[in-house]
Protein backbone atom coordinates (compact mmCIF):
# COMPACT_ATOMS: atom_id res chain seq x y z
CA UNK A 1 0.00 0.00 0.00
CA UNK A 2 1.37 3.50 -1.07
CA UNK A 3 2.75 5.51 1.58
CA UNK A 4 3.35 9.17 1.87
CA UNK A 5 7.27 10.20 2.69
CA UNK A 6 8.32 11.31 5.84
CA UNK A 7 11.73 12.66 6.12
CA UNK A 8 11.53 14.21 9.07
CA UNK A 9 10.59 11.35 10.94
CA UNK A 10 8.25 12.88 12.59
CA UNK A 11 4.41 10.93 13.20
CA UNK A 12 2.64 11.62 10.23
CA UNK A 13 -1.59 11.17 10.70
CA UNK A 14 -3.31 8.09 8.85
CA UNK A 15 -4.85 9.76 6.57
CA UNK A 16 -2.00 11.83 5.14
CA UNK A 17 0.47 8.33 5.57
CA UNK A 18 -1.66 6.40 3.61
CA UNK A 19 -3.31 8.88 1.27
CA UNK A 20 -3.80 6.97 -2.52
CA UNK A 21 -0.64 7.90 -4.84
CA UNK A 22 -1.88 6.10 -7.76
CA UNK A 23 -5.36 5.28 -9.46
CA UNK A 24 -5.05 1.54 -8.00
CA UNK A 25 -5.01 2.84 -4.14
CA UNK A 26 -8.14 5.00 -4.98
CA UNK A 27 -10.82 3.36 -2.85
CA UNK A 28 -15.03 2.89 -3.94
CA UNK A 29 -14.46 4.98 -7.19
CA UNK A 30 -14.25 2.77 -9.89
CA UNK A 31 -16.39 4.44 -11.98
CA UNK A 32 -14.31 7.60 -11.97
CA UNK A 33 -10.92 5.51 -12.48
CA UNK A 34 -12.50 3.44 -15.44
CA UNK A 35 -12.64 6.53 -16.95
CA UNK A 36 -9.86 8.69 -16.76
CA UNK A 37 -7.95 5.12 -17.66
CA UNK A 38 -9.89 4.82 -21.17
CA UNK A 39 -8.90 8.77 -21.37
CA UNK A 40 -5.51 8.42 -20.98
CA UNK A 41 -5.01 5.46 -23.37
CA UNK A 42 -6.59 6.49 -25.91
CA UNK A 43 -5.50 10.33 -25.72
CA UNK A 44 -8.51 11.59 -25.11
CA UNK A 45 -7.95 13.91 -22.16
CA UNK A 46 -10.34 16.75 -21.32
CA UNK A 47 -8.94 20.39 -20.48
CA UNK A 48 -10.93 20.63 -17.17
CA UNK A 49 -12.15 18.57 -15.15
CA UNK A 50 -14.64 19.48 -11.81
CA UNK A 51 -14.56 16.40 -9.06
CA UNK A 52 -17.21 17.03 -6.44
CA UNK A 53 -18.62 14.85 -3.22
CA UNK A 54 -18.31 14.92 0.23
CA UNK A 55 -15.50 15.75 2.55
CA UNK A 56 -13.01 12.63 2.78
CA UNK A 57 -13.33 10.53 -0.43
CA UNK A 58 -10.60 11.63 -2.51
CA UNK A 59 -11.55 15.11 -4.63
CA UNK A 60 -8.04 16.64 -3.68
CA UNK A 61 -5.85 13.43 -3.82
CA UNK A 62 -7.65 12.33 -7.00
CA UNK A 63 -6.37 16.00 -8.60
CA UNK A 64 -2.97 14.87 -7.50
CA UNK A 65 -3.01 11.55 -9.13
CA UNK A 66 -4.37 12.95 -12.45
CA UNK A 67 -1.31 15.72 -12.16
CA UNK A 68 1.05 12.65 -12.27
CA UNK A 69 -0.34 10.58 -14.50
CA UNK A 70 -0.27 13.25 -17.18
CA UNK A 71 3.27 14.82 -16.21
CA UNK A 72 4.80 11.11 -15.62
CA UNK A 73 7.81 10.92 -17.60
CA UNK A 74 8.78 7.47 -16.04
CA UNK A 75 11.95 5.91 -14.80
CA UNK A 76 13.97 6.71 -18.17
CA UNK A 77 12.54 9.86 -18.22
CA UNK A 78 11.36 9.39 -21.52
CA UNK A 79 7.47 8.30 -20.19
CA UNK A 80 4.35 9.86 -21.76
CA UNK A 81 0.85 10.09 -19.83
CA UNK A 82 -0.14 6.88 -17.76
CA UNK A 83 -2.33 5.12 -15.95
CA UNK A 84 -0.04 4.15 -13.31
CA UNK A 85 2.73 6.71 -12.52
CA UNK A 86 5.86 5.93 -11.17
CA UNK A 87 5.75 8.07 -8.50
CA UNK A 88 9.68 8.20 -8.21
CA UNK A 89 10.53 10.17 -11.35
CA UNK A 90 11.31 13.78 -10.10
CA UNK A 91 8.09 15.17 -11.91
CA UNK A 92 6.23 12.84 -9.27
CA UNK A 93 7.81 13.26 -6.76
CA UNK A 94 7.58 16.69 -6.56
CA UNK A 95 3.56 16.70 -7.23
CA UNK A 96 3.36 14.80 -4.46
CA UNK A 97 5.45 17.14 -1.80
CA UNK A 98 3.38 19.70 -3.52
CA UNK A 99 6.96 22.10 -4.97
CA UNK A 100 6.20 21.72 -8.55
CA UNK A 101 6.36 24.87 -10.34
CA UNK A 102 3.99 23.51 -13.17
CA UNK A 103 1.58 21.91 -10.87
CA UNK A 104 -0.38 25.35 -9.33
CA UNK A 105 -2.82 24.60 -6.72
CA UNK A 106 -5.37 26.92 -5.56
CA UNK A 107 -7.31 27.30 -2.46
CA UNK A 108 -9.97 28.95 -3.52
CA UNK A 109 -11.69 29.24 0.44
CA UNK A 110 -8.99 31.89 0.99
CA UNK A 111 -8.44 33.36 -2.42
CA UNK A 112 -11.81 34.44 -3.41
CA UNK A 113 -11.16 37.44 -5.93
CA UNK A 114 -10.52 38.35 -9.17
CA UNK A 115 -6.69 39.38 -8.64
CA UNK A 116 -6.26 35.65 -7.57
CA UNK A 117 -7.84 34.50 -11.00
CA UNK A 118 -5.96 36.84 -12.72
CA UNK A 119 -2.28 35.60 -11.31
CA UNK A 120 -3.53 32.22 -13.31
CA UNK A 121 -4.25 34.33 -16.29
CA UNK A 122 -1.25 35.71 -16.87
CA UNK A 123 0.66 32.20 -16.62
CA UNK A 124 -1.30 30.50 -18.67
CA UNK A 125 0.06 31.80 -21.96
CA UNK A 126 3.57 30.73 -20.62
CA UNK A 127 4.41 26.97 -21.49
CA UNK A 128 5.11 24.38 -18.26
CA UNK A 129 9.03 25.51 -17.45
CA UNK A 130 9.36 21.08 -16.48
CA UNK A 131 6.16 19.52 -17.10
CA UNK A 132 4.60 17.94 -19.86
CA UNK A 133 1.69 20.30 -19.19
CA UNK A 134 1.21 22.92 -16.71
CA UNK A 135 -2.32 22.13 -14.65
CA UNK A 136 -4.09 24.04 -12.41
CA UNK A 137 -5.96 22.70 -9.16
CA UNK A 138 -8.41 24.71 -7.84
CA UNK A 139 -10.17 23.59 -4.25
CA UNK A 140 -13.46 24.11 -2.74
CA UNK A 141 -14.07 26.24 -6.17
CA UNK A 142 -17.67 27.05 -5.41
CA UNK A 143 -16.35 29.87 -3.27
CA UNK A 144 -15.32 32.03 -5.93
CA UNK A 145 -16.62 35.43 -6.30
CA UNK A 146 -19.23 35.52 -9.14
CA UNK A 147 -16.54 38.14 -10.98
CA UNK A 148 -13.44 35.55 -10.57
CA UNK A 149 -15.79 33.14 -12.30
CA UNK A 150 -16.76 35.42 -14.87
CA UNK A 151 -13.44 36.05 -15.38
CA UNK A 152 -12.30 32.10 -15.99
CA UNK A 153 -15.10 31.28 -18.55
CA UNK A 154 -13.16 32.25 -21.57
CA UNK A 155 -9.75 31.32 -20.78
CA UNK A 156 -11.30 28.17 -19.43
CA UNK A 157 -13.45 27.24 -22.57
CA UNK A 158 -10.39 27.68 -25.18
CA UNK A 159 -7.03 26.94 -23.07
CA UNK A 160 -3.97 26.61 -24.32
CA UNK A 161 -3.00 22.84 -25.23
CA UNK A 162 -0.57 22.80 -22.67
CA UNK A 163 -2.73 23.87 -19.62
CA UNK A 164 -5.37 21.58 -17.74
CA UNK A 165 -7.73 22.67 -14.89
CA UNK A 166 -8.74 20.45 -12.20
CA UNK A 167 -11.30 22.14 -10.07
CA UNK A 168 -12.78 20.32 -6.72
CA UNK A 169 -15.97 20.92 -4.46
CA UNK A 170 -17.96 19.83 -1.59
CA UNK A 171 -21.16 22.03 -3.11
CA UNK A 172 -21.74 21.75 -6.63
CA UNK A 173 -25.01 23.32 -6.73
CA UNK A 174 -23.21 26.94 -6.07
CA UNK A 175 -20.72 26.47 -9.16
CA UNK A 176 -22.51 28.39 -12.16
CA UNK A 177 -23.37 26.36 -14.85
CA UNK A 178 -21.60 28.38 -17.23
CA UNK A 179 -18.65 26.76 -15.28
CA UNK A 180 -20.33 23.20 -15.62
CA UNK A 181 -20.57 23.35 -19.07
CA UNK A 182 -17.25 23.61 -19.81
CA UNK A 183 -15.62 20.54 -17.79
CA UNK A 184 -15.71 16.95 -17.26
CA UNK A 185 -17.58 16.36 -14.22
CA UNK A 186 -16.92 13.33 -11.81
CA UNK A 187 -18.95 12.51 -8.49
CA UNK A 188 -17.37 10.77 -6.09
CA UNK A 189 -19.18 8.06 -4.36
CA UNK A 190 -19.25 7.99 -0.70
CA UNK A 191 -17.10 5.03 0.27
CA UNK A 192 -19.42 1.93 1.48
CA UNK A 193 -18.66 0.73 5.18
CA UNK A 194 -17.26 -2.76 3.48
CA UNK A 195 -14.81 -0.94 1.54
CA UNK A 196 -13.74 1.14 4.66
CA UNK A 197 -13.13 -1.76 6.58
CA UNK A 198 -11.00 -3.28 4.04
CA UNK A 199 -8.79 0.10 4.22
CA UNK A 200 -8.70 0.17 7.09
CA UNK A 201 -7.18 -3.53 7.77
CA UNK A 202 -4.78 -2.87 5.30
CA UNK A 203 -3.78 0.17 7.41
CA UNK A 204 -3.81 -1.84 10.67
CA UNK A 205 -2.22 -4.35 9.04
CA UNK A 206 1.33 -2.36 7.73
CA UNK A 207 0.96 -1.06 11.46
CA UNK A 208 1.13 -3.95 13.24
CA UNK A 209 -1.93 -2.91 15.50
CA UNK A 210 -4.46 -5.48 16.45
CA UNK A 211 -8.13 -4.83 16.27
CA UNK A 212 -11.52 -6.16 16.23
CA UNK A 213 -13.48 -6.45 13.49
CA UNK A 214 -16.60 -5.26 15.04
CA UNK A 215 -14.88 -2.02 16.28
CA UNK A 216 -13.68 -1.43 12.66
CA UNK A 217 -17.51 -1.90 11.49
CA UNK A 218 -18.30 0.92 14.17
CA UNK A 219 -15.62 3.22 12.87
CA UNK A 220 -16.79 2.59 9.18
CA UNK A 221 -20.20 3.93 10.16
CA UNK A 222 -19.58 6.29 12.15
CA UNK A 223 -17.70 7.89 8.75
CA UNK A 224 -20.52 8.14 7.08
CA UNK A 225 -18.08 7.41 3.59
CA UNK A 226 -15.53 9.67 4.22
CA UNK A 227 -12.16 8.07 4.30
CA UNK A 228 -10.61 10.96 5.53
CA UNK A 229 -12.89 10.91 8.99
CA UNK A 230 -13.00 7.09 9.18
CA UNK A 231 -8.80 7.29 9.57
CA UNK A 232 -9.06 9.77 11.92
CA UNK A 233 -10.97 8.43 14.12
CA UNK A 234 -9.15 5.12 13.89
CA UNK A 235 -5.64 7.29 14.95
CA UNK A 236 -7.51 8.44 17.92
CA UNK A 237 -8.97 4.62 18.53
CA UNK A 238 -5.56 3.61 18.65
CA UNK A 239 -4.08 6.53 20.57
CA UNK A 240 -7.19 5.49 23.29
CA UNK A 241 -6.21 2.15 23.24
CA UNK A 242 -2.66 1.86 23.97
CA UNK A 243 -1.69 0.38 20.37
CA UNK A 244 -4.98 -1.15 20.06
CA UNK A 245 -8.60 -0.63 18.44
CA UNK A 246 -10.70 -2.14 21.43
CA UNK A 247 -14.02 -2.37 20.83
CA UNK A 248 -15.60 -0.62 24.21
CA UNK A 249 -13.09 2.22 23.30
CA UNK A 250 -14.38 2.98 20.34
CA UNK A 251 -17.85 3.19 22.18
CA UNK A 252 -16.98 5.49 24.67
CA UNK A 253 -14.79 7.77 21.91
CA UNK A 254 -17.69 8.03 19.34
CA UNK A 255 -20.29 8.08 21.93
CA UNK A 256 -22.03 4.60 20.72
CA UNK A 257 -24.71 2.89 22.94
CA UNK A 258 -23.63 -1.12 23.03
CA UNK A 259 -26.05 -2.34 19.83
CA UNK A 260 -27.75 -4.99 22.57
CA UNK A 261 -28.97 -2.45 24.29
CA UNK A 262 -30.11 -0.47 21.34
CA UNK A 263 -31.74 -3.88 19.97
CA UNK A 264 -33.50 -4.50 23.55
CA UNK A 265 -34.71 -0.59 23.86
CA UNK A 266 -36.35 -0.99 20.40
CA UNK A 267 -38.11 -4.17 21.22
CA UNK A 268 -39.31 -2.53 24.72
CA UNK A 269 -40.10 0.45 22.87
CA UNK A 270 -42.53 -1.23 20.06
CA UNK A 271 -44.07 -3.07 22.70
CA UNK A 272 -44.88 0.33 24.49
CA UNK A 273 -43.50 -0.91 28.08
CA UNK A 274 -42.23 2.88 29.06
CA UNK A 275 -40.91 1.78 32.17
CA UNK A 276 -38.09 -0.90 30.74
CA UNK A 277 -37.46 2.13 28.30
CA UNK A 278 -36.57 5.07 30.50
CA UNK A 279 -34.81 2.47 32.57
CA UNK A 280 -32.70 0.92 29.49
CA UNK A 281 -32.66 4.87 28.23
CA UNK A 282 -30.95 5.94 31.29
CA UNK A 283 -28.77 3.13 31.91
CA UNK A 284 -27.36 4.36 28.35
CA UNK A 285 -26.83 7.11 29.49
CA UNK A 286 -25.07 6.67 32.77
CA UNK A 287 -22.68 4.73 30.83
CA UNK A 288 -21.63 7.91 28.41
CA UNK A 289 -23.74 7.39 25.47
CA UNK A 290 -25.13 10.63 23.46
CA UNK A 291 -28.78 11.41 23.53
CA UNK A 292 -28.48 12.09 19.61
CA UNK A 293 -26.59 8.93 19.28
CA UNK A 294 -28.85 6.73 20.84
CA UNK A 295 -31.93 8.06 18.10
CA UNK A 296 -29.93 8.10 15.51
CA UNK A 297 -29.27 4.26 16.70
CA UNK A 298 -33.05 3.64 17.32
CA UNK A 299 -33.22 5.33 13.51
CA UNK A 300 -30.58 2.88 11.80
CA UNK A 301 -32.64 -0.40 13.91
CA UNK A 302 -35.99 1.10 12.49
CA UNK A 303 -34.63 0.82 8.73
CA UNK A 304 -32.91 -2.60 9.42
CA UNK A 305 -36.32 -4.10 10.49
CA UNK A 306 -38.18 -2.54 7.76
CA UNK A 307 -35.59 -3.48 5.06
CA UNK A 308 -35.62 -7.01 6.20
CA UNK A 309 -39.59 -7.33 6.17
CA UNK A 310 -39.30 -6.36 2.90
CA UNK A 311 -36.33 -7.69 1.72
CA UNK A 312 -35.75 -10.78 4.13
CA UNK A 313 -32.49 -11.84 1.91
CA UNK A 314 -31.24 -8.03 2.79
CA UNK A 315 -29.73 -9.00 6.27
CA UNK A 316 -27.88 -11.67 4.55
CA UNK A 317 -24.83 -9.48 3.78
CA UNK A 318 -21.45 -9.86 5.33
CA UNK A 319 -21.77 -6.84 6.49
CA UNK A 320 -24.16 -7.18 8.78
CA UNK A 321 -23.71 -8.57 12.06
CA UNK A 322 -24.93 -11.83 13.47
CA UNK A 323 -26.61 -9.92 16.52
CA UNK A 324 -28.05 -7.61 14.08
CA UNK A 325 -29.07 -10.43 11.69
CA UNK A 326 -30.92 -12.13 14.77
CA UNK A 327 -32.61 -8.90 15.96
CA UNK A 328 -34.16 -7.97 12.73
CA UNK A 329 -35.18 -11.53 11.58
CA UNK A 330 -37.52 -11.20 15.23
CA UNK A 331 -38.61 -7.77 15.01
CA UNK A 332 -40.00 -7.94 11.46
CA UNK A 333 -41.96 -10.39 12.03
CA UNK A 334 -44.02 -8.87 14.71
CA UNK A 335 -44.05 -4.99 13.56
CA UNK A 336 -46.19 -4.19 10.73
CA UNK A 337 -44.42 -2.09 7.99
CA UNK A 338 -47.00 0.94 8.86
CA UNK A 339 -46.03 0.81 12.17
CA UNK A 340 -42.53 0.83 11.47
CA UNK A 341 -43.36 3.90 9.37
CA UNK A 342 -45.12 6.49 11.82
CA UNK A 343 -41.79 5.32 13.89
CA UNK A 344 -39.59 6.24 11.17
CA UNK A 345 -41.21 9.55 10.78
CA UNK A 346 -41.44 10.40 14.53
CA UNK A 347 -37.76 10.05 14.92
CA UNK A 348 -36.61 12.23 12.43
CA UNK A 349 -38.76 14.76 13.98
CA UNK A 350 -37.12 14.35 17.09
CA UNK A 351 -33.50 14.27 15.55
CA UNK A 352 -34.15 18.11 14.96
CA UNK A 353 -35.85 18.69 18.29
CA UNK A 354 -32.80 17.05 20.11
CA UNK A 355 -30.82 19.87 18.71
CA UNK A 356 -32.53 22.63 20.00
CA UNK A 357 -33.82 21.26 22.96
CA UNK A 358 -32.39 22.54 26.34
CA UNK A 359 -31.70 18.97 28.18
CA UNK A 360 -31.47 16.49 25.45
CA UNK A 361 -31.39 13.07 27.68
CA UNK A 362 -35.66 14.70 29.09
CA UNK A 363 -36.36 15.66 25.17
CA UNK A 364 -35.15 12.13 24.05
CA UNK A 365 -37.61 10.78 27.05
CA UNK A 366 -40.33 12.79 25.53
CA UNK A 367 -40.01 11.76 22.33
CA UNK A 368 -39.53 7.71 23.16
CA UNK A 369 -43.54 8.24 25.34
CA UNK A 370 -44.58 9.89 22.02
CA UNK A 371 -43.14 7.02 19.79
CA UNK A 372 -44.65 4.30 22.37
CA UNK A 373 -47.97 5.61 22.33
CA UNK A 374 -48.60 6.96 18.76
CA UNK A 375 -47.01 4.18 16.67
CA UNK A 376 -49.65 1.75 17.12
CA UNK A 377 -52.50 3.80 16.75
CA UNK A 378 -55.03 3.17 13.65
CA UNK A 379 -53.78 4.19 10.16
CA UNK A 380 -55.66 6.04 8.31
CA UNK A 381 -56.81 3.41 6.28
CA UNK A 382 -57.86 1.31 9.24
CA UNK A 383 -60.22 4.32 10.82
CA UNK A 384 -61.88 5.32 7.06
CA UNK A 385 -62.48 1.31 7.15
CA UNK A 386 -63.86 1.25 10.67
CA UNK A 387 -66.22 4.60 9.78
CA UNK A 388 -67.55 3.13 6.30
CA UNK A 389 -68.51 -0.34 8.71
CA UNK A 390 -70.42 2.07 11.19
CA UNK A 391 -71.61 4.74 8.94
CA UNK A 392 -73.26 5.20 5.46
CA UNK A 393 -71.32 7.74 3.41
CA UNK A 394 -74.25 8.68 1.04
CA UNK A 395 -74.63 12.19 0.72
CA UNK A 396 -78.31 11.97 -0.37
CA UNK A 397 -81.03 10.20 0.93
CA UNK A 398 -82.19 7.61 -1.49
CA UNK A 399 -79.14 7.82 -3.43
CA UNK A 400 -77.72 4.15 -3.73
CA UNK A 401 -74.83 3.53 -1.44
CA UNK A 402 -71.00 4.10 -2.28
CA UNK A 403 -69.72 0.25 -2.17
CA UNK A 404 -66.86 0.01 0.57
CA UNK A 405 -63.50 -0.79 -0.88
CA UNK A 406 -60.98 -3.35 0.49
CA UNK A 407 -57.32 -2.99 0.25
CA UNK A 408 -56.80 -4.57 -3.31
CA UNK A 409 -59.88 -1.52 -4.73
CA UNK A 410 -61.92 -4.36 -5.37
CA UNK A 411 -65.74 -3.34 -4.62
CA UNK A 412 -67.90 -5.03 -1.94
CA UNK A 413 -71.45 -5.30 -0.44
CA UNK A 414 -72.34 -1.27 0.41
CA UNK A 415 -73.09 -1.10 4.13
CA UNK A 416 -76.84 -0.95 5.16
CA UNK A 417 -77.84 2.52 4.99
CA UNK A 418 -79.37 4.45 8.31
CA UNK A 419 -80.96 6.85 6.20
CA UNK A 420 -84.66 7.08 4.88
CA UNK A 421 -84.70 5.18 1.67
CA UNK A 422 -87.66 5.84 -0.90
CA UNK A 423 -90.83 3.88 -0.84
CA UNK A 424 -91.07 1.27 -3.58
CA UNK A 425 -93.56 2.30 -5.99
CA UNK A 426 -96.68 -0.13 -7.31
CA UNK A 427 -95.30 -3.28 -8.53
CA UNK A 428 -92.07 -3.36 -6.97
CA UNK A 429 -90.39 -1.12 -8.07
CA UNK A 430 -88.28 1.46 -6.80
CA UNK A 431 -88.76 5.10 -6.68
CA UNK A 432 -86.79 7.46 -9.04
CA UNK A 433 -87.34 10.83 -7.02
CA UNK A 434 -83.97 11.04 -6.08
CA UNK A 435 -82.17 14.73 -7.59
CA UNK A 436 -85.08 17.35 -7.69
CA UNK A 437 -82.36 19.58 -8.18
CA UNK A 438 -78.66 20.54 -9.53
CA UNK A 439 -77.32 20.84 -5.74
CA UNK A 440 -78.75 17.54 -4.29
CA UNK A 441 -76.65 16.17 -7.70
CA UNK A 442 -73.68 18.47 -6.32
CA UNK A 443 -73.95 17.42 -2.53
CA UNK A 444 -74.25 13.47 -4.06
CA UNK A 445 -70.71 13.96 -6.45
CA UNK A 446 -69.13 15.65 -3.09
CA UNK A 447 -69.77 12.63 -0.53
CA UNK A 448 -68.74 10.25 -3.64
CA UNK A 449 -65.44 12.44 -4.38
CA UNK A 450 -66.16 13.20 -7.62
CA UNK A 451 -64.38 16.66 -7.39
CA UNK A 452 -63.54 16.51 -11.12
CA UNK A 453 -67.68 15.85 -12.02
CA UNK A 454 -68.33 18.51 -9.29
CA UNK A 455 -65.94 21.15 -10.84
CA UNK A 456 -67.32 20.74 -14.57
CA UNK A 457 -70.79 20.85 -13.22
CA UNK A 458 -70.52 24.36 -11.35
CA UNK A 459 -68.12 25.87 -13.47
CA UNK A 460 -68.50 24.40 -17.50
CA UNK A 461 -72.39 23.66 -17.46
CA UNK A 462 -75.78 26.17 -16.88
CA UNK A 463 -78.55 23.65 -16.15
CA UNK A 464 -81.69 25.44 -18.08
CA UNK A 465 -84.42 22.91 -16.82
CA UNK A 466 -83.74 19.88 -14.06
CA UNK A 467 -87.06 17.70 -13.80
CA UNK A 468 -86.81 14.00 -12.46
CA UNK A 469 -85.44 11.99 -15.06
CA UNK A 470 -84.96 14.67 -17.50
CA UNK A 471 -82.14 17.56 -17.81
CA UNK A 472 -81.21 19.96 -20.06
CA UNK A 473 -78.65 21.79 -20.00
CA UNK A 474 -76.16 23.80 -22.04
CA UNK A 475 -71.90 23.36 -22.09
CA UNK A 476 -68.92 25.38 -22.29
CA UNK A 477 -66.52 24.90 -25.29
CA UNK A 478 -63.81 23.77 -22.77
CA UNK A 479 -65.74 20.60 -21.59
CA UNK A 480 -64.13 17.04 -21.31
CA UNK A 481 -65.86 15.29 -24.31
CA UNK A 482 -66.80 12.26 -22.16
CA UNK A 483 -68.43 14.61 -20.17
CA UNK A 484 -71.82 13.79 -21.16
CA UNK A 485 -71.41 9.78 -21.24
CA UNK A 486 -70.06 10.10 -17.64
CA UNK A 487 -73.04 12.29 -16.32
CA UNK A 488 -74.87 9.77 -17.75
CA UNK A 489 -73.26 6.95 -16.05
CA UNK A 490 -73.46 8.54 -12.66
CA UNK A 491 -77.47 8.86 -12.84
CA UNK A 492 -77.87 5.71 -14.05
CA UNK A 493 -75.85 3.94 -11.40
CA UNK A 494 -77.08 6.67 -8.19
CA UNK A 495 -81.00 5.95 -9.01
CA UNK A 496 -81.26 2.69 -11.07
CA UNK A 497 -82.43 4.29 -13.62
CA UNK A 498 -81.70 6.01 -16.92
CA UNK A 499 -81.73 9.88 -17.42
CA UNK A 500 -82.65 12.12 -20.33
CA UNK A 501 -79.84 14.88 -21.01
CA UNK A 502 -80.52 17.34 -23.40
CA UNK A 503 -77.87 19.64 -24.98
CA UNK A 504 -78.45 23.02 -25.64
CA UNK A 505 -77.13 24.55 -27.97
CA UNK A 506 -75.95 28.36 -27.90
CA UNK A 507 -74.43 30.40 -25.27
CA UNK A 508 -73.32 29.33 -21.82
CA UNK A 509 -75.75 30.54 -19.50
CA UNK A 510 -75.47 31.17 -15.95
CA UNK A 511 -73.37 28.33 -13.83
CA UNK A 512 -74.00 27.31 -10.68
CA UNK A 513 -70.92 28.93 -9.74
CA UNK A 514 -71.29 32.56 -11.34
CA UNK A 515 -75.04 31.75 -9.11
CA UNK A 516 -73.12 31.60 -6.30
CA UNK A 517 -71.23 34.66 -6.40
CA UNK A 518 -74.28 36.33 -7.19
CA UNK A 519 -75.66 35.14 -4.38
CA UNK A 520 -72.87 36.19 -2.45
CA UNK A 521 -72.34 39.63 -3.97
CA UNK A 522 -76.43 40.28 -3.16
CA UNK A 523 -75.86 38.70 0.43
CA UNK A 524 -72.56 41.38 0.60
CA UNK A 525 -74.78 44.54 -0.59
CA UNK A 526 -77.15 44.03 2.09
CA UNK A 527 -75.13 43.65 4.42
CA UNK A 528 -73.60 47.59 3.22
CA UNK A 529 -76.88 48.76 4.40
CA UNK A 530 -76.32 48.27 8.22
CA UNK A 531 -75.71 51.29 9.80
CA UNK A 532 -72.90 50.54 11.41
CA UNK A 533 -71.06 48.64 8.63
CA UNK A 534 -71.73 52.40 6.84
CA UNK A 535 -70.00 53.79 9.30
CA UNK A 536 -66.93 51.45 9.70
CA UNK A 537 -67.01 51.43 5.47
CA UNK A 538 -66.34 55.50 5.95
CA UNK A 539 -63.75 54.76 9.00
CA UNK A 540 -61.72 52.64 7.34
CA UNK A 541 -61.00 53.59 3.28
CA UNK A 542 -60.71 51.10 1.00
CA UNK A 543 -62.41 48.13 3.40
CA UNK A 544 -64.41 45.57 1.90
CA UNK A 545 -66.49 42.75 3.51
CA UNK A 546 -64.42 39.68 2.72
CA UNK A 547 -66.73 36.83 3.70
CA UNK A 548 -70.22 36.20 5.18
CA UNK A 549 -70.62 33.21 7.38
CA UNK A 550 -73.91 32.01 8.65
CA UNK A 551 -74.38 30.96 12.67
CA UNK A 552 -76.80 29.51 14.57
CA UNK A 553 -76.73 30.77 18.06
CA UNK A 554 -77.88 29.40 21.26
CA UNK A 555 -80.64 31.37 21.29
CA UNK A 556 -81.69 30.13 18.10
CA UNK A 557 -81.29 33.31 16.66
CA UNK A 558 -79.84 33.47 13.09
CA UNK A 559 -77.21 35.81 13.12
CA UNK A 560 -74.54 36.22 10.36
CA UNK A 561 -70.72 37.35 10.69
CA UNK A 562 -68.97 39.81 8.41
CA UNK A 563 -65.09 39.76 8.26
CA UNK A 564 -63.53 42.90 6.89
CA UNK A 565 -60.61 43.16 5.03
CA UNK A 566 -58.24 46.05 5.85
CA UNK A 567 -54.74 46.47 5.01
CA UNK A 568 -54.03 42.76 5.38
CA UNK A 569 -56.14 42.81 9.14
CA UNK A 570 -58.90 40.69 9.29
CA UNK A 571 -61.88 42.42 11.77
CA UNK A 572 -64.93 40.09 12.36
CA UNK A 573 -68.39 41.77 13.39
CA UNK A 574 -71.55 39.87 13.67
CA UNK A 575 -74.69 41.47 13.31
CA UNK A 576 -78.73 40.22 14.55
CA UNK A 577 -80.94 39.34 11.32
CA UNK A 578 -83.84 41.28 12.64
CA UNK A 579 -81.23 44.05 14.92
CA UNK A 580 -79.23 46.55 13.08
CA UNK A 581 -76.89 46.20 16.45
CA UNK A 582 -73.80 44.36 16.65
Amino acid sequence: MAQENNSDNQYVVLARKYRPQNFDDLVGQDALVQTLTNAINNNRLHHAYILTGIRGVGKTTTARIIAKALNCTGLDGKGGPTVHPCGVCENCKAITAGRHIDVMELDAASRTGIDDIREILDGVRYKPTNARYKIYIIDEVHMLSKSAFNALLKTLEEPPSHVKFIFATTEIRKVPVTILSRCQRFDLQRISVDDLVGLFKKILGNENIKTDDEALQMIAKAAEGSARDGESMLDQAISLGGGVVKVDVVKNMIGLADRTQTFELFEQLTSGNMDKVITLLQEQYKNGANPYQILQDLVSATHLVAKTRIIPNSIEAPSVAEEERIFAKKMAAVVPVAVLSKMWQMMLKGLNELQIAPVQIDALEMILIRIAYAANLPTPYEILNDVKKNSNLTAVAGARPLPQVNATGAGSKPAESNLAQPEDTEGGKQSSNFFNKPEDLIQYLEGCRQLLMVYSLKNDVAFEDFQNGAIKISVSEKINPDFIMNLHKILLDATGKNWKIEIVKGKLGQTLFQKENAKVEEDKKSIMEYPLVKAIMAEFKGAKIETITRKIMESDDDEEEVSFEHSGDDTGLIFDEDKDDA
